[in-house]
C-alpha cells in the first residue's frame, strides 16, 4: 500500500552507505539515494548489494526514495 501521491518503482541495490542509506539503480541508468522504511527497520530486514527492491518516491524529488519491500 503506497502513500497518497507517491510513485512505486523497482530497482537493484548497488551500494550500501552508513545510517541505513542505499544507492539504488532504477530504469537501468538512474541512481537514487534511498533509506529504509520504518517497518523494515522494526523487523530487522537486511539489505545487501544486488538485492531487488521496491522503492517509493514523491513526484517532487526524483533523487531520493524510501525502500518499502525486498524481493526474494
Amino acid at each position: 500500500m503506497t502513500h497518497q501521491g507517491s510513485i512505486e518503482l523497482d530497482g537493484v541495490v548497488k551500494e550500501v552507505l552508513p545510517n541505513t542509506l542505499f544507492r539504488v539503480e532504477i530504469e537501468g541508468e538512474r541512481m537514487v539515494l534511498c533509506h529504509l522504511s520504518g517497518k523494515m527497520r522494526i523487523h530487522f530486514i537486511k539489505i545487501l548489494p544486488g538485492d531487488r527492491v521496491r522503492i517509493e518516491m514523491t513526484p517532487y524529488d526524483k533523487e531520493k526514495g524510501r525502500i518499502v519491500y525486498r524481493s526474494r
